[in-house]
Parts: structure tokens; C-alpha cells; sequence
């Protein structure tokens, strides 16, 4: 059986806006079945994994929804077990000075 390569994983994000409230419900998920923990960090968490702690699902797919102000872009990247990855599906990508290395991009 072939094994997919780490730039395979599915992923995808879900943008839910709130009608009453300024803010945008982002559902992120990505395919992590051998991984034991997943987060998704970035400019709307300090980059803290346990405030972008995803929770597991039997499929094997990570997946947590967060409320991010509207009118706003974010900087963010998936922790796979200690591995940064970006979203292939991301708003756009930016260059970042302090990683060495381009991340994902959400504008809600």
C-alpha cells in the first residue's frame, strides 16, 4: 500500500459568519491518523497549542471550530505532533521573517 507523502493530508477550513455578532466561526480540520496530537496555532491564539487544541475523530481527523473577529487576516499553521504544516486550502500564504518559512493565511 502506498503511503502518502506528509504534503498529502486532507485538510480543509469551514467559514460560519455569526449574523449578531462580529465574528466568524472557523471550522479547521486536517487527516492526522497517526498522530497524537494535532493544534491549530496562530496570530488568533499567541501561537498556543493548547488554546488550538483539535479534538480527534474515529475517521482519524483532527477537527476543532473557533470564534476569530471578522475584518481581520491571520497568520496560522497546524502542530502535528510537534511539526508544522500549513492548510493547502489557506486564503493565501505569506513569507515569515521569524520562522524562516511561508504560513497560511486566513482572511474572514
Amino acid at each position: 500500500m502506498p503511503h502518502k507523502s506528509k504534503n498529502e493530508r486532507v485538510m480543509s477550513i469551514k467559514k460560519q459568519f455569526i449574523k449578531s455578532k462580529p465574528v466568524c466561526k472557523v471550522t479547521f480540520s486536517i487527516e492526522a491518523k497517526e498522530a497524537a496530537q494535532v493544534s491549530v496555532v496562530g496570530d488568533f491564539n499567541n501561537w498556543n497549542p493548547e488554546e488550538g487544541t483539535l479534538s480527534k475523530l474515529k475517521n482519524g481527523t483532527f477537527k476543532g471550530a473557533f470564534d476569530l473577529n471578522k475584518d481581520a487576516a491571520y497568520e496560522f499553521k497546524y502542530l502535528v505532533d510537534g511539526q508544522y504544516i500549513n492548510e493547502s486550502e489557506a486564503d493565501s500564504f505569506k513569507w515569515n521573517e521569524f520562522s524562516g518559512t511561508e504560513n497560511s493565511v486566513l482572511e474572514v
